[in-house]
């Protein structure tokens, strides 16, 4: 399915709805994303849920930092979901092995939020981690291409 088949089913089922664009909060989300990578890499040692947890929620910032860029907001009870779909349609063929990543990182952090015996191991944590270091990098250029004007500083 095409990016604007895409766009036009999640209308009308209600997933997403328009929304002006509004770079401060992209660049909040950006600048949110960048410490939850701080947090993650702080926290291998410790706590390898929370590092997990703390990828994926940076890579989740900048999927809707993504859809924010093409004036939509996801608007329903699956909210994250929703994100990495558009986001992953809005970026195309270059990021497919990455947005199959990041869903899997979705479902991987919604079984260990609820099943306490799920373990998440230190290879896992530490994946999550690069794979989240490369993605947000890469949003972030995209975003600086995206309005040159805008001055983010990272």
């Amino acid at each position: 399915m095409s990016y604007k088949e895409t766009v036009k089913l999640m209308l009308d089922r209600g997933l997403i709805k328009n929304q002006k664009i509004d770079f401060k909060q992209i660049e909040a989300l950006l600048f949110r994303a960048k410490k939850d990578l701080i947090a993650a890499k702080a926290n291998l040692e410790i706590d390898e849920e929370v590092t997990y947890n703390y990828a994926y929620l940076a890579m989740l910032r900048c999927g809707r930092a993504m859809v924010f860029i093409k004036e939509y907001r996801p608007s329903d009870g699956q909210q994250h979901k929703t994100v990495i779909e558009l986001s992953g349609k809005i970026l195309g063929n270059n990021f497919v092995d990455t947005f199959r990543k990041f869903d899997n990182m979705r479902r991987k952090r919604n079984q260990f939020t609820y099943d306490p015996f799920l373990p998440v191991s230190k290879l896992e944590a530490n994946n999550a981690l690069k794979i989240a270091e490369e993605f947000v990098k890469k949003i972030i250029e995209i975003v600086k291409k995206e309005n040159p004007q805008q001055n983010i500083n990272f």
